[in-house]
């Protein structure tokens, strides 16, 4: 009797279920219809806007190509790009109207770019028009803990609409990364969509991370000591990887910075027909102007590393691999040592991570051999590289490293790790002969630091001459070339 009144309680549960599935689906259907409209409208009045604000005095529509950029006043590669890519359009399109998104809003549009000639030696033609985004903090990663990677793709989305509010542009470059903004211009505003891709949001390395449970600075230790989050983590970077896979393939036209950069991009957007390698712009020609000779060791050698203070760049490990090879070298008698830390902060966060990179060398009792130069002119950066005899990078799967070409044009022997761009694009054989040295762990950049020291002076002459001869093929010229041949579609 009690088997049959619970087969019945779940007939009549089941039955119930069912009799709200179709009016459910209605319902859903109609909500759809409804947000379909409402974007449809939005979109329509963005367009009568966009009119409004887009001809010229001579009563012509001026083309409005805007980049996302939120962080456009930071020193680093990506920033390089943005300030060469407007160029180079500025010299092909000069009639466009050229705007950026930027939430640097403690600086004035005058100083971002007398700060771009400091920096990078780049001075645009023409006007740009900066639009002052207020909600950055939207996709700083200290506002999620937890999640960091959703929350700054939906923080992005925010920021995107805010931006999307103030100018509405024709032609709409995420050169930031921000992917999630792309359906948002394209299908609401109305806009031909470019990106180009420095490093993925997410990539299958980042699974591996997860899956082998590694710790990382991304993969917390509490998380990879634990099987049942591991696997939680996983299905969650999984199901982010199929959504950010589908924002990706929104855009019409994609760049991306290395090899690397490339394979990854190709299995998660899938958009082989629209996505190039342009690989970014390096200043090779300014620093071929150091005249390449044999350093002088009198006073000691001088380690230098190009870098932004963030998390991934792993400063950590310069500094402890330094370290290291200071305590083998001691019992030595050899020329002094010194590491210079160049880099950009972008804010708190970064100097805070500075500060604690300060108190590492204390704690390493080093401190008196390392230095930390923080958003430096571009004339300071470029004397540190001539005196320098290595150049140090230490980031688990770089994108590209502009900082590592800079270092190999200037004439420094560069030491990178052995994975990413460097490993595939960058310090690879020139004509048979090596062009710098990789490593992983601190024992490895030790070792190769203490290898480097040790060649002849004439066998780090012939280093340093064949990875100047490697890279004329990252110049800004060839960039130039490259980049405008992949926007031609979104501009004709």
């Amino acid at each position: 009797m009690a088997a049959d009144t619970g087969s019945w309680s779940l007939y009549t549960l089941l039955r119930f279920f069912y009799s709200l599935f179709f009016p459910g689906l209605i319902i859903c259907g109609v909500l759809c219809v409804c947000l379909v409209l409402v974007l449809w409208m939005i979109r329509r009045h963005l367009q009568r806007k966009k009119k409004s604000v887009s001809t010229s005095k001579h009563g012509k529509e001026q083309t409005v190509v805007a980049f996302f950029h939120p962080y456009c006043n930071a020193g680093g590669g990506g920033e390089r790009v943005l300030w060469c890519a407007l160029k180079a359009l500025q010299k092909k399109y000069p009639e466009a109207v050229y705007v950026v998104y930027t939430g640097d809003t403690n600086v004035s549009g005058q100083q971002i770019l007398e700060g771009a000639f400091r920096r990078f030696n780049i001075k645009l033609v023409h006007p740009v028009q900066f639009v002052f985004l207020r909600k950055r903090y939207l996709v700083e990663d200290s506002q999620y803990p937890h999640f960091t990677l959703l929350g700054q793709s939906l923080g992005s989305i925010l920021l995107g609409w805010e931006a999307l509010m103030q100018r509405v542009p024709d032609v709409y470059i995420d050169s930031m990364g921000y992917a999630f903004t792309l359906p948002l211009f394209k299908y609401v505003g109305g806009c031909r969509v470019g990106s180009y891709v420095h490093y993925p949001t997410i990539s299958t390395d980042m699974l591996s991370v997860v899956k082998n449970q590694n710790t990382g600075f991304n993969n917390a230790a509490f998380i990879s000591r634990n099987a049942l989050l591991t696997k939680a983590k996983l299905i969650y970077y999984c199901l982010f990887a199929s959504i950010y896979g589908l924002v990706g393939s929104c855009s019409d036209v994609v760049m991306v910075n290395s090899s690397w950069t490339l394979n990854h991009i190709l299995s998660l957007w899938k958009v082989g027909h629209c996505t190039n390698i342009v690989y970014p712009p390096c200043d090779v020609q300014t620093f071929l102007d150091i005249p390449l000779h044999e350093k002088r060791v009198t006073s000691g050698h001088l380690l230098v590393s190009i870098a932004q203070f963030r998390p991934e760049k792993n400063h950590a490990l310069q500094i402890k691999a330094f370290a290291k090879l200071l305590k083998e070298k001691a019992a030595e008698s050899h020329p002094s040592l010194k590491l210079v830390l160049i880099g950009g902060c972008r804010n708190k966060d970064d100097e805070l991570r500075v500060n604690q990179l300060r108190k590492l060398s204390e704690n390493l009792g080093v401190q008196e051999n390392v230095e930390f130069k923080i958003n430096i002119s571009f004339d300071e950066l470029k004397n540190y590289l001539s005196e320098a005899t290595i150049g140090l990078h230490t980031m688990w799967n770089e994108h590209f490293g502009i900082g590592v070409v800079e270092c190999m044009a200037a004439g420094t022997i560069i030491l990178a790790h052995n994975s990413g761009g460097p490993k595939l694009d960058i310090v690879i054989p020139h004509e048979g002969q090596i062009t710098g040295f990789l490593a992983e762990s601190e024992e490895d950049y030790a070792e190769a630091m203490a290898h480097i020291l040790s060649l002849s002076a004439e066998k780090r002459l012939q280093i340093r001459k064949t990875a100047r001869a490697s890279v004329s093929r990252f110049s800004d010229q060839e960039f130039e070339v490259s980049f405008l041949s992949s926007v031609e579609k979104l501009l004709t």
